[in-house]
């Protein structure tokens, strides 16, 4: 497919449809690159220093992101803590930034906890569209969230570099679909690469122990100088 034309194909609804399906035999083989991941010509830029960063691409429009979510959630509840969790929001065409944005203000206004799982749930339960600026902008307010700091926020110059940062990190990894996984900047995979996102989390596993087995070791803590002993002066006799 197009990358700048997004459709959900055949190829990848035979990919993605089922997520909880795992073969048995691909759950039992060691992951391989080229196989079950890539490994990026180039590396894509990483924001957490000492850690080992996982992003997730994801559209909230996108029916597999929505079936992905309660599966990421239960996987980053168990990440190990030298493992960090990042969400990028991916804009394939220019009518995915609104819902970029919508992201990035809630980040920022450190509502993420609380909203992203309802946006999955405004647009696929409850089927609201959510797609443009007003229409986003109202169910905001409804989420008790003051409508003029939202636009304020959308409209920001934090969020817009946000937002071109994501396209920039999407385009780094190459991604052509979602739900997709990128880890540390070195490796990706996705439904489509995997098999099914289950896999494609195992597979994540995987890859964080190769990183994790070439990060240089931390140094132990110098240990503190010992104070110099000052002998007492002889007594006069």
């Amino acid at each position: 497919m197009q990358r700048r034309e997004f459709s959900i194909s055949a190829a990848t609804l035979a990919a993605t449809a089922s997520l909880s399906i795992t073969s048995a035999n691909a759950q039992g083989q060691q992951p391989k690159d080229g196989v079950d991941y890539l490994t990026l010509d180039k590396p894509a830029p990483t924001e957490s220093a000492g850690k080992i960063e996982v992003v997730e691409f994801f559209w909230y429009s996108c029916p597999h992101c929505n079936r992905f979510e309660p599966q990421l959630e239960e996987w980053a509840r168990k990440m190990p803590k030298d493992v960090v969790l990042r969400r990028a929001p991916v804009a394939f065409r220019p009518d995915f930034e609104p819902q970029q944005r919508l992201y990035f203000v809630l980040e920022g206004m450190n509502k993420v906890e609380e909203l992203h799982k309802k946006v999955f749930y405004a647009i696929h339960v409850e089927k609201q569209a959510l797609n443009t600026l007003p229409l986003i902008a109202d169910w905001v307010e409804k989420q008790g969230i003051d409508k003029a700091k939202f636009m304020e926020a959308y409209n920001s110059f934090p969020v817009a570099t946000k937002t071109r940062k994501a396209t920039l990190l999407q385009d780094a990894y190459k991604v052509d679909g979602v739900p997709a996984l990128g880890v540390a900047g070195k490796f990706y995979t996705s439904g489509s690469v995997a098999q099914t996102m289950e896999r494609a989390l195992v597979v994540t596993d995987h890859l964080v122990g190769i990183v994790r087995t070439s990060m240089p070791a931390a140094k132990p803590a110098p240990k503190p100088a010992s104070p110099n002993t000052v002998k007492p002066a002889a007594k006069a006799s």
